[in-house]
């Protein structure tokens, strides 16, 4: 393992225990925003690991991981759309205002937090 990418899972599991802290208080905003980073880093060091390279952009990170990790039967098909999903909650955690936006709930979070968790497993 490349000493890149073992910085960048260091990161995810630090994103994720601070996603697990959080959800323990009323703050599902949080803990999703966290374990979304926590499956932003994981794939950033598979994306390290496979090509020697870096992405620039959310977006970027989401194909790029999609692209290389369509092929490898060990990344579940639900790691690829999750990184989409986590980053609406993201989205909507930092953006979202007013009456007509969508609450994170307590069962987003935790439903987050244990796909990153499996992911950055997987990944490592």
């Amino acid at each position: 393992m490349k000493p890149e990418t073992a910085d960048c899972l260091a990161k995810a599991r630090e994103c994720l225990d601070g996603a697990k802290q959080i959800a323990g208080l009323p703050l599902p905003q949080v803990a999703a925003r966290e374990a979304y980073l926590a499956a932003f880093h994981a794939a950033e060091a598979y994306i390290f690991e496979q090509t020697g390279r870096t992405v620039k952009t959310h977006r970027g990170l989401r194909s790029t991981f999609s692209r290389l990790a369509r092929s490898e039967p060990r990344i579940a098909p639900e790691y690829l759309t999750f990184l989409a999903r986590a980053y609406e909650l993201k989205s909507i955690a930092d953006y979202s205002v007013g009456p007509a936006a969508r609450p994170i709930t307590d069962d987003d979070a935790a439903r987050a937090i244990e796909t990153a968790e499996l992911l950055i497993d997987t990944i490592s």
